[in-house]
């Protein structure tokens, strides 16, 4: 596929994207850097579009062992992320695929349609135990591709044939088209849905993740899902401390008010690649609040951008980490988000008989 370029090609503009360069990822040999050659040849002037590839998925569901992380699978119907969330802790994936995680990883996407069927095969092994399986975690199921290539519909069928466990994480209202499904299965409580909220000011977010859905829609996705009967977990995701992390209680209460149940919280973490795009950021859209708000991050990561350690790595340590936490526990209090939610139900999976199956006599 090739290395490439750290910065733009002459003639290319970027328009509601996140990233401001796209240096190689760190497993390629070679760098291409971007210069004026000399030559007066006027250059196409155009926009950077988003390209999608399709994958044919050899597999569907991800197993982790993570301690930090409340599911042990996944699925992921699309790698990379249209949404362009600059924080986005996925974006050093894209190295694997020999793409750049700066403006590759929002632009030059892949798409896996048939992940259905190689979904089902392995829900119908002898072996499996069922447990909640989660959507969204690494990038966003809904993100805009999704209205075209409707991946996550070919998961949802396949899961609700199942009657098999799901939790959704998306910034997308595209949700709201899945609620035919996502609305009978919470309903026997095997779904729900997290809405990731970073912070309710527009224009920040907007600059922050400049494909996704607004605040105000995001409220809106809560409001509907939850009239649906669909429990709603507000996520506050990530916390940036000296930027977003004077909103909690604005945004706790937004949400309370638009109908979710419960709430979580995940700290700033800029792992490899996602530090120095992080960086550029915030010396092109908030440079008087740059030095403050790297301060703060190392501060709660032990003096690193980025502490890998489990149990620290979504939280960190220190007094701003211990601060944080204290304002969302109390903020939860008073909004009323501190009721757990009830565990998905396991208890109800049953692979849907085929053509040719016996049926059973009971």
């Amino acid at each position: 596929m090739g290395p490439t370029d750290d910065t733009f090609r002459r003639g290319l503009r970027a328009r509601a994207r996140g990233a401001g360069s796209n240096a190689a990822g760190r497993f390629e040999e070679e760098e291409r850097h971007a210069f004026d050659d000399g030559w007066d040849i006027p250059e196409e002037d155009r926009l950077i579009r988003t390209e999608v590839r399709i994958e044919r998925p050899r597999s569907a569901i991800t197993y982790n062992r993570s301690p930090d992380l409340p599911f042990d699978r996944s699925i992921n119907p699309y790698r990379g992320c249209e949404h362009g969330c600059i924080y986005c802790f996925a974006r050093p994936t894209h190295a694997y695929l020999n793409l750049s995680p700066g403006m590759d990883f929002e632009t030059r996407l892949i798409a896996r349609p048939g992940i259905g069927p190689v979904l089902e095969r392995e829900l119908r092994a002898r072996s499996y135990v069922p447990r909640t399986i989660a959507l969204g975690t690494n990038t966003d199921p809904y993100q805009p591709v999704a209205a075209e290539y409707r991946v996550m519909r070919e998961v949802l069928e396949v899961l609700a044939a199942f009657d098999h466990p799901l939790a959704i994480v998306t910034k997308g209202a595209m949700v709201e088209r899945d609620l035919d499904l996502l609305a009978p299965m919470a309903a026997r409580g095997l779904a729900r849905v997290g809405i990731s909220l970073t912070t309710l000011d527009a224009d920040l977010a907007r600059r922050l993740e400049p494909r996704a859905a607004a605040p105000a829609r995001r409220l809106e996705t809560i409001r509907r899902l939850a009239a649906a009967g669909v429990p709603v977990r507000v996520m506050l995701s990530p916390v940036i401390p000296g930027l977003t992390d004077a909103e909690i209680e604005p945004i706790l209460a937004a949400a309370r008010d638009a109908g979710a149940t419960a709430a979580s919280w995940i700290m700033l973490r800029l792992p490899r690649e996602v530090s120095p795009l992080f960086q550029e950021w915030l010396h092109t859209h908030a440079r008087t609040r740059a030095a403050k708000v790297m301060a703060r991050v190392r501060d709660v990561h032990g003096g690193r951008d980025h502490d890998p350690e489990w149990g620290r790595r979504m939280r960190g340590q220190g007094v701003w980490s211990e601060l944080i936490g204290q304002r969302f526990n109390a903020a939860m209090r008073r909004t009323g988000l501190s009721v757990p939610q009830p565990a998905l139900r396991c208890d109800l999976f049953r692979p849907p008989p085929r053509a040719g199956d016996q049926l059973s006599l009971l």
